[in-house]
């Protein structure tokens, strides 16, 4: 909730500097471009603002398109194309100003472009065909960030970096331990998780390998290691 109200500000500010330039009152904030693993999934963030009126208004119809077809709505009596059908949704409220896209199941057709068409009835209607969004799709996840400290115990961490926060990867060891995940946002749109393994080694454990796999929405894996010396 945070960031939404600091987007907010930001673009409020943004807002009146550009009114006064371009006489424009539709602002929205979204990311250019985002890698998206192929067969997971990807969160687009966005918070928009729209003109301000005096009418009570209590409808707004948000729609995420790539040319002209509609890949996701909150419109609930909308179906879409079977492409798009039970793996995209607007997750944001719309009245609030959040337009938050999410796309599960990536495929190699989904980079793009998109842009968010927003229609409020008793109000007015904006494209924002000027602020895209587009997918860079990539086949094979990057093996995950390796450390580890050795003293009384050992401590392992594996982490890696992903775009779909409401379905973050999972770990699994080649080590019983204490295990540990924890989730930071890196930017607006990038995320890190942190898998922590704590034991206390044996002898036998030295010079051998110490195995973090990661699993990914849709199946992928990668896998990353490091030697107890």
């Amino acid at each position: 909730m945070m960031d939404l109200k600091l987007w907010l500000s930001i673009l409020m500010v943004c807002g009146m500097a550009e009114s006064l330039i371009w006489g424009k009152d539709w602002l929205i904030n979204v990311p250019s471009r985002i890698p998206v693993l192929h067969s997971s999934c990807v969160v687009v963030p966005c918070v928009y603002m729209y003109p301000k009126t005096n009418k009570v208004l209590n409808r707004w119809r948000g729609f995420w398109k790539r040319g002209d077809t509609i890949v996701a709505s909150n419109f609930l009596n909308l179906r879409l194309t079977d492409e798009f059908h039970k793996r995209s949704r607007i997750t944001g409220t719309l009245q609030t100003g959040n337009c938050t896209w999410q796309l599960y199941g990536i495929r190699e057709t989904d980079t793009g472009p998109f842009y968010l068409r927003i229609e409020i009835p008793q109000h007015k209607s904006y494209s924002f065909v000027q602020n895209k969004v587009t997918l860079n799709i990539f086949r094979v996840p990057k093996p995950p960030v390796m450390s580890i400290e050795i003293s009384n115990t050992v401590t392992a961490t594996c982490k890696v970096t992903h775009v779909c926060p409401v379905s973050p990867p999972t770990f699994s060891w080649s080590h019983n331990g204490r295990r540990k995940t924890q989730s930071k946002k890196l930017n607006y749109w990038l995320w890190s998780t942190t898998s922590t393994l704590t034991f206390t080694p044996q002898e036998t454990d030295y010079n051998m390998p110490l195995n973090c796999t990661v699993r990914f929405p849709g199946g992928k894996t990668t896998e990353g290691s490091v030697v107890l010396r």
